[in-house]
């Protein structure tokens, strides 16, 4: 299911909903467990498109900051088992429904896991942060100005349908994104491409606009997704409407079988241009991977009790504590672990929605924040998993700590100068969530009363029945929420809401509801969990420039902050490891400093339980779980599970 903590709103109709994930996302998918970048350089050539002193790069891959961990004639990936064997079937479980096959589009509600069937130019691996590959391509061509990017298609590639792909699709569906995709996404990068060239019928130039953020381009370029052409031509298929059926795509897998809102089967593509590719040598090894959804995550999990489904990564700690002593696992036919996760936590929390003037008021909004107890919380609700989310790049050296070093000072001076922010921030301590005694529910006496005395400040009083009072209003907070397992996390926090007198309720509604009102702004706080790489770049708009506050699935809180905005531009404007990270830690620092959030928890573990049948080799890589690209299906475990009745 999810490499995150507990299993929030947010989470689910991520995973459900796929759809709402923004068209950035999916298109840099292919290459974002970072956005990579500069080069390892092969060969060099010239141009006649470049400028005399502008020499061009000739490589099969891409790496701003350190050289490439693969070379242009590795056979496989170091983590993988090359010799892992193809069959069997791996299931897993979604929350909620669908009734559609278009993640690109806010009409429907997608399947999960349709990235299966897509593929796109280039790709990172799971243990190089910061790398990515040519992998519909051979090599990549761009001058030391990054300019433009030419890529050199493979002339092996072909769609599911057996037709050849070419240059021709790749400037196809770049178009067609840009003039069909979610605003969002049009908003963010619709200046970066001037153009797209077709040079021959398997070389394709992308050419940046001037002010394209030079460190981003080529992996931006190298991350779409290809599509046939031919196909969206026959059918008529838009990507921003709702369709069952699935787009023609490159990719491993296929559709095989569906039943709408239950069930989803995708079917190894016996015909994959790719199965020799050295990205590909022991990976894709499931004949069939079946999504089975659930209404909740209680049914859920009694069918993996039942063997309905056989692979589930726990979000829910309370059943990871207590749930897993069922008879499956008992007699050692379930297989119950924790395996390492070297990713950057995910930030999650619940956010506040800014365009209502309630919560622009930052006194208001520390008031509320201080209310929540994560110690008791971890302690008696979570058993204890969980760390405190402080940062949105929790566990990572990008985050910010202690006070500005002289290089972020420089950085923050000038927004200081500039009046965008308090001058406080050069030496204060990166903002951090107050600690709580573990063994009750009410934070301590003296964060109620700092928590009263903000919200007297911002002119709020405590009048007839206990409640807060401004200008003859109550203060009203609703939580905006679908998840039942969610209730018992919700309403401890709700109860110290309460006491302090604002009138809290969580309101639950059903995931197309959710997902709607989410991204429509109505609501007053909602779960968002913050999902960032380790080369943050132009990506970073979409999470919080101010330019998609009215129109984002990630800025949810309705970010409008020039102060931040600047801080971006100098992520974006990195040209040095250490510049990246001295930006981000700037940016990280005013982040927090913004408070539009009250940060949750995260887990630095994948907690997965499995049917004895499925095996991964060890050690795993850093930045990836991979139980649906490098496990593999051991078919004599399984017929003793199917003769021990357990399937």
């Amino acid at each position: 299911m999810t490499r995150h903590a507990e299993s929030s709103p947010a989470m689910i109709a991520q995973r459900t909903a796929p759809a709402r994930a923004t068209i950035l996302a999916a298109l840099l998918a292919g290459c974002a467990l970072t956005a990579t970048q500069t080069a390892a350089q092969d060969t060099m050539a010239t141009d006649s498109a470049a400028t005399q002193d502008d020499q061009i790069v000739t490589a099969h891959g891409y790496s701003n900051f350190d050289s490439l961990k693969y070379g242009p004639d590795f056979e496989h990936l170091e983590y993988v088992n090359p010799d892992a064997p193809k069959g069997g079937e791996i299931s897993q479980w979604a929350q909620g429904s669908f009734d559609s096959f278009n993640r690109y589009s806010r009409r429907g509600v997608s399947a999960s896991l349709t990235e299966l069937l897509h593929e796109r130019i280039m790709v990172s691996t799971a243990d190089d942060p910061y790398g990515t590959y040519c992998y519909l391509c051979e090599t990549l061509e761009y001058p030391e100005s990054r300019d433009w990017v030419i890529f050199n298609l493979r002339d092996d590639v072909t769609f599911a349908d057996g037709t050849p792909m070419t240059a021709e699709d790749v400037k196809f569906t770049f178009e067609l994104f840009l003039e069909q995709g979610l605003a969002e996404y049009v908003n963010v990068i619709e200046g970066f491409v001037s153009e797209v060239e077709v040079l021959g019928p398997h070389r394709v130039r992308f050419n940046f606009t001037e002010d394209a953020p030079r460190r981003e381009v080529v992996p931006f370029a190298g991350g779409s997704v290809v599509f046939s052409k031919a196909w969206f031509e026959e059918t008529g298929a838009r990507i921003d409407e709702s369709s069952l059926t699935a787009f023609m795509g490159t990719g491993p897998y296929v559709i095989g079988s569906y039943d709408v809102g239950r069930r989803v089967v995708y079917e190894r593509n016996e015909n994959f241009w790719g199965a020799e590719h050295p990205m590909n040598v022991g990976q894709n090894n499931f004949d069939s991977i079946r999504v089975e959804y659930f209404a909740d995550g209680a049914a859920a999990f009694e069918a993996f009790k039942a063997g309905e489904y056989t692979f589930r990564e726990e979000n829910s700690s309370k059943d990871w504590a207590t749930g897993y002593d069922f008879p499956a696992v008992q007699e050692g036919h379930v297989v119950v672990e924790e395996l390492p996760d070297g990713m950057i936590g995910t930030a999650q929390a619940w956010v506040f929605n800014l365009d209502r003037p309630t919560w622009q008021d930052p006194e208001v909004r520390e008031a509320i924040r201080l209310m929540f107890n994560f110690e008791w919380s971890n302690r008696s609700l979570f058993y204890g998993l969980y760390d405190r989310v402080n940062s949105f790049w929790e566990n990572s050296d990008l985050e910010a700590t202690g006070t500005p070093t002289e290089a972020e000072v420089e950085l923050l001076r000038p927004l200081v100068e500039d009046g965008l922010l308090d001058e406080g921030i050069l030496t204060a301590e990166a903002v951090t969530a107050p600690e709580n005694d573990p063994e009750s529910n009410q934070p301590g006496r003296s964060q109620r009363r700092e928590a009263l005395r903000l919200m007297n400040e911002a002119g709020w009083e405590i009048g007839d029945g206990g409640l807060l009072r401004k200008d003859g209003q109550t203060m009203d907070l609703t939580i905006l929420g679908f998840s039942a397992a969610f209730d018992r996390i919700v309403n401890p926090y709700l109860e110290n809401l309460k006491e302090i007198g604002i009138n809290a309720r969580y309101e639950r509604v059903d995931v197309s509801q959710y997902v709607r009102r989410r991204e429509d702004g109505d609501f007053d706080m909602v779960n968002q969990s913050f999902a960032m790489g380790f080369e943050p770049g132009f990506g970073l708009r979409q999470w919080f420039g101010s330019e998609t506050a009215d129109n984002s699935s990630r800025n949810l809180m309705r970010l409008r902050s020039p102060a931040v905005d600047r801080l971006i531009d100098n992520v974006v404007e990195a040209e040095t490891l250490d510049a990246m990270r001295t930006a981000v830690h700037a940016l990280d620092r005013v982040l927090r400093a913004e408070g539009f959030w009250v940060p949750q928890w995260y887990k630095a573990s994948h907690t997965v339980a499995y049917y004895d049948m499925f095996r991964y080799p060890e050690p795993l890589p850093p930045l990836a779980l991979g139980e649906l690209s490098f496990w593999w299906y051991d078919e004599d475990a399984a017929q003793e599970l199917r003769e021990a009745g357990a399937l």
